[in-house]
């Protein structure tokens, strides 16, 4: 075959194909447009997820109609002043944008320049000019992008359902949202609402989009090395997801996907957080245009760094100093925070004041005033360890006889032949999820019908997630069913759960559901999302069992299968045998 010229049709629908993936691809290059134009409000209207329209309005500076003739043209642009690729300042400088999604869909561009009398409008079908002439509009542009990939039905075939482009589109405007958080967004989907944030400083945007709670449990970033700088908003160790949907990460304020920077910030993490549960961050790094090369993808999601060891450096050491300033601070619940009380087998009150030394000769009554609340406090405080008074003879069971509790996390038990210490919230982990799977088998899943239904308030698209799951769910005896576009009911638990905390239960079954996607089989999807519901229904750490408690745990152990490790892979418990012991004694 001799070599010949492609058709510029065909080359604008190629290079569509780099640029426009689906939806939120065309929808994030016309938001950058926009933010390049010097817009203060950006507004974005979706039909059916962006399937059916993908529209964005801005308040920027206009084009006149020779522009916007020229901005229709291939390899035509604003964004690079001179022939300097490597200096590109803005979002991006792709002249294909607007010629390859006009290739694939029918495309409206309207705008007026500021200080002119009138606007102008271009309307183009998929590839070719449908009209254009005078329009009244308010000075600035807007974009009307209809039946994306119509007439290129092998494109159209691998889109997904509209509330899966609809998820994608809500990702592209948080992550755009949150690197400018001096710009105004609004955004709807089939005339809802479900983004409206106001220009605002850098933290309150973060707690607006991502979650609430970070105004309470986040700690704020500014760290400087050399000539970089890394700012930005991260959570306690302690307020944590069960997917890593809610990092967001920007190398000089632009959004990407970089395996560098996520590795540093699970490094940082690394023993703060469970192997299986993830921060909520938004991190900002700030380097020299000449460190870092931002032309690496097509849709400039990806960067490569001069000096990456630097960068790593640089956002460990600052995460680790932000963490370590935040103190005792903590996310738990109230119930897991509450100060536990010193019990023993004679009293179980706490200490009282009054047993206390009296204060040191010379005390200001202030002084003795503190004292005295900290000793209340001191007595208040439970020890790191019980024990209960051994008996004799040892019963013979597997996992031997409980002595004690260490650190209100750790079981002791006495075997036959050695010492065995159990993590009783990885054990009683096991023990649940073993038994709704059984359950499950049998089809008697016991459930608890609440008295009064709880409103439980997520994301849209979380909601969209556990609605479509609520089948498979109330198998695992959970009842749940939508109440709005962003909240869900909850109408029974799984009995076994006892009094979970509903919100936090939904909220990382939702995780679980986004992480899974639709690869997994039914049955396997349902194993992994009960994983979840057992962690929630577990004897958490911190929790002061008594002796028969300890005891009950221990033989239901030795008979559930798979009861040696959790459902995260950590074992639930190890032994050491008497000839272990008189080593470490010297005794051998």
């Amino acid at each position: 075959m001799s070599i010949r010229r492609l058709p510029s049709g065909l080359i604008d629908r190629i290079a569509a194909g780099e640029v426009v993936e689906r939806p939120a691809s065309a929808l994030k290059e016309l938001i950058e447009n926009a933010l390049d134009a010097g817009a203060a409000t950006i507004v974005i209207r979706l039909s059916a997820g962006g399937l059916d329209l993908v529209e964005v309005s801005d308040d920027g500076s206009g084009m006149r109609a020779s522009e916007m003739v020229l901005a229709l043209e291939r390899h035509a642009t604003s964004k690079l002043p001179d022939e300097h690729i490597e200096d590109v300042a803005s979002f991006g400088f792709r002249g294909e944008a607007l010629p390859s999604i006009a290739s694939v869909s029918r495309l409206t561009l309207e705008s007026r320049e500021r200080g002119a009398g009138q606007g102008w409008r271009i309307a183009i079908d998929h590839g070719a000019v449908a009209g254009e002439g005078p329009v009244a509009v308010p000075p600035g542009t807007r974009v009307r992008v209809e039946g994306l990939f119509d007439k290129v039905p092998a494109r159209r075939k691998f889109l997904r359902s509209p509330r899966a482009e609809y998820a994608a589109c809500v990702d592209v405007v948080k992550r755009l949202a949150l690197a400018r958080p001096d710009v105004g967004f609004r955004m709807e989907n089939d005339g809802r609402r479900s983004i409206s944030v106001q220009a605002s400083d850098a933290p309150a945007r973060v707690a607006a989009l991502l979650d609430p709670g970070l105004e309470r449990h986040g700690v704020g970033i500014d760290h400087v090395r050399e000539r970089m700088r890394l700012t930005g908003v991260v959570s306690l160790p302690t307020f944590n997801r069960g997917m890593a949907d809610q990092q967001y990460l920007f190398v000089n304020s632009r959004p990407v996907k970089d395996r560098l920077l996520v590795g540093a910030m699970r490094a940082a993490y690394r023993d703060l957080l469970a192997r299986d549960r993830h921060p909520v961050a938004a991190l900002f790094v700030d380097v020299p245009g000449s460190e870092v090369d931002i032309n690496v993808h097509p849709a400039k999601t990806e960067v490569r760094f001069r000096d990456p060891a630097a960068v790593r450096g640089l956002i460990v050491g600052g995460l680790r100093q932000a963490l370590e300033t935040a103190g005792h601070r903590s996310a738990a619940r109230e119930q897991m925070a509450a100060p536990l009380q010193w019990t023993t087998s004679a009293d179980r009150r706490p200490g009282r004041p009054e047993s206390w030394a009296p204060s040191p000769p010379g005390t200001t009554a202030f002084a003795r005033t503190i004292l005295r609340e900290a000793r209340l406090d001191f007595g208040q405080i439970a020890p790191a360890a019980r024990a209960e008074p051994a008996t004799a003879p040892v019963p013979a069971h597997p996992l031997g006889v409980a002595r004690g509790q260490v650190a209100q996390t750790y079981i002791v038990a006495e075997a036959e032949d050695g010492l065995i210490i159990v993590d009783q919230h990885a054990a009683h982990e096991r023990l649940v999820l073993e038994r709704m799977r059984a359950a499950r088998i049998d089809g008697e899943v016991a459930r608890q019908v609440l008295l009064i239904a709880e409103t439980v308030e997520l994301d849209e698209v979380d909601c969209d997630r556990l609605e479509e799951a609520a089948s498979g769910l109330s198998d695992l005896g959970l009842d749940i069913e939508r109440f709005g576009p962003s909240a869900m009911l909850v109408r029974a638990v799984p009995a076994a759960l006892g009094k979970p905390d509903v919100a936090a239960l939904l909220a990382d079954l939702a995780a679980e559901i986004a992480e899974l996607g639709g690869a997994v089989s039914l049955r396997d999807r349902l194993d992994l999302v009960a994983a979840t519901i057992a962690c929630h229904g577990s004897v958490r750490a911190g929790r002061v069992l008594s002796v028969a408690e300890m005891n009950a745990l221990l033989r239901e152990m030795e008979v559930t299968p798979n009861s040696g490790q959790c459902n995260h892979g950590r074992p639930t418990w190890v032994k050491l045998a008497h000839g272990d012991i008189e080593r470490l004694f010297g005794r051998r």
